[in-house]
Formats: C-alpha cells, structure tokens, sequence
C-alpha cells in the first residue's frame, strides 16, 4: 500500500512531525509495527517508524535536518508518500556489525534473538562511533547485555 497525502508541517516542542491517522495505519499489513518509507517533497527520502500521539493516531517525526533540507518550517504545507519498508529492520547493517556476526557464533545467536527494535538500538549506537575498535567493544558490550537479560528472564520462570 502506498499512501499520499499533503499537510502542513507540526511542530511539538523540539522536534517537527506528520500525523498520520491510526484509520490509514490500520490499512497497513503490520498495523503500528509497520516500518515506513516516507518521501516528502519528492526531496526527502527517510526511513520511519510510527509514534503513538496518545489520541489513538500516529506521528512520523522529522528531523532538522530534513527540515533544512526542504527549506520548510512549521505550518509549511508538504506533500508526502508512505510506503512499507521492504527492510523489516528499517536501517541496513552496519559492515562492521555483518562481520562481527559472521565471526562470532554466540554473538549471532544473542543478535537474532533480539527484537527489531533492539538490533536498531544496537546499530544507531555504532554507527555514531568513528573508532572501528570503539564499534566492536560496543557490539560486543551490548550483546552481553542483552544476554543477562535473556538469562535473568529465564531465571524468573
């Protein structure tokens, strides 16, 4: 399903968003879950995830970046695309978290347990690190991490 629309840009406190009604979410295979590619402008290409607004519809926030990028601001009328994110994770895989992984059975194991949105979590904080040994350490503390919880969830059952 590709959805279009054209509204203007909101603004809550620091950070620009495009509401999307919980109606066309419902349309969506995945509902909420769904991982989107929004275009905006035919200018900005993001990929996306929903927020809830707490009023039963969704956000898309955006960031300054893109903001500047269309030379816009709030109450700037956009018009925008939304499409399924053929990419289940939304983000691609770091090189240095592909190889780690191929590597290390364990640390493969611990990954492919994890949720989408904890492998993200995982991915943004490498791809901040410039230092390739940095990233490592990281991938590495985070993964065992990730594995006490695991352990101490089965421990409580």
């Amino acid at each position: 399903m590709i959805y279009k629309n054209e509204q203007s840009i909101k603004k809550n406190g620091s950070y620009y968003h495009l509401e999307v009604s919980a109606e066309i979410v419902n349309q969506f295979e995945k509902k909420r879950a769904t991982r989107l590619i929004c275009t905006i402008d035919d200018k900005v290409r993001l990929q996306c995830g929903l927020n809830h607004s707490g009023d039963g519809n969704y956000y898309i926030m955006l960031a300054k970046r893109y903001i500047k990028a269309l030379d816009k601001d709030e109450h700037d009328m956009v018009s925008y695309t939304l499409e399924e994110d053929p990419n289940p994770l939304g983000v691609e895989i770091p090189e240095v978290l592909e190889a780690f992984l191929a590597q290390d059975e364990d640390g493969k194991r611990i990954f492919d347990q994890l949720t989408d949105g904890r492998k993200r979590t995982l991915i943004f904080s490498i791809l901040r690190i410039k230092n390739f040994d940095k990233q490592v350490q990281t991938i590495q503390d985070f993964l065992i991490a990730e594995h006490e919880k695991q352990q101490a969830k089965k421990r409580k059952w």
